[in-house]
């Protein structure tokens, strides 16, 4: 390709990226996990793929699978089209990382990308991933492939370390890459028995949750969680498992309930295992006592040789040893799901056929070729290793690895027909007789397993057994689904529905219902009033706020608990049955929501804050952020949302589920109140009356009081109206919860605003002469919300004084205006700084409220500046006087409030007003 001037190249490359995010819940571009990277294409902008001169070509060669990617053509050749055309390189870059995992063994396809509001050549690359560090990994290989085809001088760029240097040095390498890519999937992959559980768990829609590296998963939410390990679930009995692992004693029980089983010794030296074989008659079969997998197992023992060699394998797995009495038959492997016969699998043990040329090394060659063999456990099919074992059966036959069988002669290479030691499965599930099929049902109730595995012996699986000999040679727990999913001739069998039906039947729910609030005000006092009246209704709730995590009134983990991590502790803990979650945007933002959907989803409101934080400028942004949650909600579920909110009002279209409205100004006779009620809709409106109105419920055509404002005692007699819009939104989505009106009553009638019930949210403190009020309102319209019940508020004709901050992370607009609002609000404030610089040099936040405070009028007699929060509490509390009105406003809302409570006057109640100033 023709190069291009390197002068105007940047010197970290022609492109640039930006950052990423890993989303593990529905975020702002889906509602599936997804990988994003934002790039600069700077130069490249003005590079689309049409200008690029051979470029379509050498793409789609090194990875001829995108040829069939349909793009937004929707049919397949859509983005090669695309390539011809001209499309830019981030769409390019989304499209390889996509192909580059599903040719590693993932199988997923959906991607967008889109160009970032208010910067020119920054787009949004998404994709989506199966596991987070493949997807990465893929993300940064689409980057250095893409780039790698291009003319000299664009071809360099510069990241955050996306790739793996294993891959860095190779970019155009694209087996390379699609083979490292594999491994590490490899790696980090579920096997196919707990791969084939949580496909069907998935079909089922139930939440699957990966809990560690070894294949531990959590099935369902909350209380209605179920965890499996392979095929051992979490009511697999311990008992049962250990009597499976004694297959001397599964033996005895087997034959106490008059099962068919063979007769046996279990023996601890050679001279028993002979004396044994002798009394039992040869041929005989040893096995180590507690053994699996066919490890250690030997059949068809026939000499006093065999018999030695035999118990010198089995005693390695093994200090005991049983010997019993060959049965007659084909090895079957009987599934046995919950007391129900499942699949039936014929095992045939590894062998290879002779052509006359080849050796049998050779001819194993072949065999573990078959795509469908893997080492271990990884594949349908297991590799055929050359092993002492295999060594022993050859020489039996009078045969090595080198050896050369005529055309046509078979060769067994194992004694055993276990697929973990290179066998091969027939399904026979529909031809096993049901005497055949009622023994094994038998005999896993006998040993007491939900999922078992019943090794069975028998000449004709279509005759009852009774009839042709056999019988059971062991029971066996965590049994292995290759056989089933994929046998080697017959019918693949779906094993892992009957599994997940057993531990969900079908109508039993796998979740708890989840409500996610979100909104810019009232998150914290609307979860905790939600909670409220849930645990009034005798619920054990799961709850997260800026506070903590709780189970009840139990803390679990104190701080900030709004975001996804914090969510996913509530429905991983088996004892909550409903969970009420804080929702928060940074948490949105950073990875997701904590869930992949939610029964109720509300939006309280959406007001200016935290613009200007992460790329977020614009109401129209925010809103978007915080609409995640609408859009999460569940199709028989419900959103519920701020009538009096147009931003809120705008987000009832992107709800898959039905909406609640909620109102503190509207009645039912708004137009669009009224449509919606006529169609069956509900509505919880204040209704205007003495002290605040009445909270009713509208729904369709009936009206439901529910409780008059003045009797929750949150309101403060029904004066503080921002606590009335928050219990109108809780009792929203108590209604869409179901609850019974009365249960919604006895709830809000209950929830105090005071530290107990709402820590740090309009928290009122008599204990002084004068009345404190804590508060955590950070932004103007938390602030403007309290201005409006100031008088209310006043004990006396004292002042009011108030300490008063903004996070350092807001616009220098907003920490002005702040300073502005407060010096309209107050007699005199303190401003502080604290802990909430967030980058800001120090002072910088107290200089940006003094200079909003002074343009609004306030003379330098009603303002002090303190830095840190509890010196400016200690200033608030030593200058107030009896009838004052002491409004805090923290950040540290458990050490003030121990402040609070803790402080004594030690000079007279007319301590100056003045502060130590910091230079503002």
């Amino acid at each position: 390709m023709t190069g291009v001037d390197r002068s105007i190249v940047p010197s970290g490359g022609s492109l640039r990226v930006l950052g990423r995010s890993i989303y593990r819940g529905p975020n702002i571009c889906s509602l599936r996990p997804m990988i994003r990277i934002r790039v600069d294409l700077g130069l490249l902008e003005a590079w689309p793929t049409s200008r690029l001169p051979g470029f379509p070509a050498q793409l789609l060669g090194l990875l001829p699978g995108l040829a069939s990617h349909g793009c937004s053509c929707r049919d397949k050749g859509g983005f090669p089209r695309r390539l011809a055309d001209g499309t830019w390189l981030g769409h390019v870059i989304e499209h390889v990382a996509l192909e580059l995992q599903a040719a590693a063994g993932m199988a997923v396809s959906r991607g967008k990308t889109r160009s970032v509001a208010g910067q020119p050549g920054v787009y949004d690359i998404v994709y989506a991933y199966r596991d987070e560090a493949l997807g990465l990994a893929a993300g940064g290989a689409a980057i250095g492939l893409v780039m790698a085809l291009l003319p000299e001088g664009l071809d360099r760029w510069e990241g955050e370390g996306l790739l793996p240097p294993s891959l860095v040095d190779r970019p155009t390498d694209s087996k390379g890459l699609i083979d490292a890519l594999a491994a590490m999937w490899k790696r980090s992959a579920l096997g196919p028995t707990t791969g084939a559980l949580v496909s069907a768990a998935e079909r089922r829609n139930i939440p699957v949750t990966r809990l560690d590296a070894q294949g531990l998963v959590l099935l369902g939410y909350g209380g209605r969680q179920q965890r499996l390990r392979a095929s051992i679930s979490g009511r697999t009995p311990q008992i049962a498992v250990a009597l499976a692992a004694n297959k001397d004693a599964t033996k005895a029980l087997l034959e106490a309930a008059g099962l068919p089983v063979p007769a046996g010794i279990v023996v601890r030296s050679l001279e028993e295992a002979l004396a044994g074989a002798e009394r039992l008659g040869k041929p005989v079969v040893l096995k180590p006592l507690d053994g699996n997998h066919g490890r250690g197992v030997s059949t068809a023992l026939a000499t006093d040789d065999q018999v030695a060699a035999a118990f010198a394998h089995a005693a390695k797995v093994s200090a005991r040893v049983i010997v019993e009495r060959h049965l007659p038959g084909n090895d079957h492997r009987i599934l046995v799901v919950g007391g129900r016969m499942i699949a039936v699998a014929e095992r045939v043990p590894a062998m290879v056929t002779g052509d006359g040329v080849h050796s049998i090394q050779a001819l194993i060659g072949f065999l573990n070729e078959d795509p469908r063999r893997g080492d271990g456990h990884e594949n349908v099919l297991t590799r055929i290793r050359v092993d002492a074992a295999l060594l022993d059966m050859l020489a039996r036959q009078g045969k090595s690895p080198a050896s050369v069988p005529r055309a046509g002669e078979r060769v067994m290479l194992r004694g055993t027909a276990n697929l973990s030691s290179g066998g091969t499965a027939v399904d026979r599930t529909d031809e096993i007789h049901p005497e055949n099929r009622l023994i094994a049902e038998m005999a896993a109730r006998t040993i007491g397993l939900d999922i078992a595995g019943i090794d069975f012996l028998s000449p004709d699986i279509s005759r009852p057994v009774s009839e042709t000999g056999g019988g059971i040679v062991e029971v066996n727990a965590a049994p292995g689904f290759r056989m089933h999913l994929a046998p080697s001739h017959g019918t693949p069998r779906d094993v892992a529905a009957p599994v997940i039906d057993m531990l969900f039947p079908p109508g039993v729910p796998s979740r708890i219902p989840i409500i996610a609030i979100t909104g810019t005000n009232g998150k914290s006092t609307a979860v905790r009033m939600v909670a409220a009246i849930l645990r009034r209704a005798g619920r054990t709730v799961g709850l997260t706020t800026t506070s903590g995590v709780y189970l009840n009134d139990l803390l679990l983990k104190r701080g900030d608990a709004s975001g996804p991590k914090s969510a996913k502790m509530i429905l991983r803990n088996p004892a909550a049955d409903v969970a009420v979650l804080e929702t928060a945007r940074g948490g949105i933002m950073r990875e997701g929501l904590g869930f992949d959907r939610c029964a109720v989803g509300a939006v309280l409101n959406i007001a200016e804050d935290h613009l200007g934080v992460g790329g977020v400028d614009t109401l129209e942004q925010l809103a978007a952020i915080k609409s995640v949650v609408v859009r999460s909600v569940a199709r028989r579920g419900a959103a519920v949302l701020n009538f009096d909110d147009p931003h809120t009002r705008a987000m009832a279209r992107l709800s898959r589920g039905r909406v609640i409205w909620f109102s503190l100004h509207a009645s039912a006779d708004d137009p669009v109140l009224a449509a919606h009620l006529s169609r069956g809709g509900a509505a919880v409106l204040r209704e205007s009356g003495e002290a605040g109105g009445l909270l009713v419920l509208h729904q369709g055509e009936q009206r439901v009081p529910i409780i008059a404002a003045a009797d929750m005692p949150a309101t403060m007699g029904g004066v503080v109206s921002f606590n009335i819009a928050n219990a109108l939104a809780a009792a929203a989505m108590a209604v869409a919860l179901g609850m019974e009106i009365e249960a919604i009553a006895a709830g809000l009638g209950a929830f105090a605003s005071d530290y107990r019930d709402n820590p740090g949210r309009f928290n009122i403190i008599d204990d002084h002469p004068f009345r404190v009020v804590i508060d955590y309102a950070h932004n103007v319209a938390s602030m403007r919300a309290i201005a409006a019940c100031l008088d209310d508020l006043r004990t006396g004709q004292g002042r009011t004084i108030a300490m008063v901050s903004m996070p350092g992370d807001r616009r220098d607009a907003d920490i002005v205006e702040m300073g502005a609002v407060g010096a309209a609000m107050f007699d005199h404030i303190v401003f502080r700084e604290g802990p909430d610089g967030r980058g800001r040099p120090r002072g910088e936040v107290l200089r940006l409220l003094g200079e909003g405070a002074r343009a609004a009028g306030a003379g330098d007699d009603r303002l002090s500046f303190v830095l840190e929060e509890k010196d400016a509490v200690a200033h608030c509390l030593g200058m107030a006087r009896p009838g004052d009105l002491l409004l805090l406003f923290p950040t540290r809302i458990e050490q003030v409030h121990e402040q609070v409570r803790a402080f004594r006057p030690t000079v007279p109640a007319t301590a100056s007003m003045e502060a130590p100033h910091v230079g503002v």
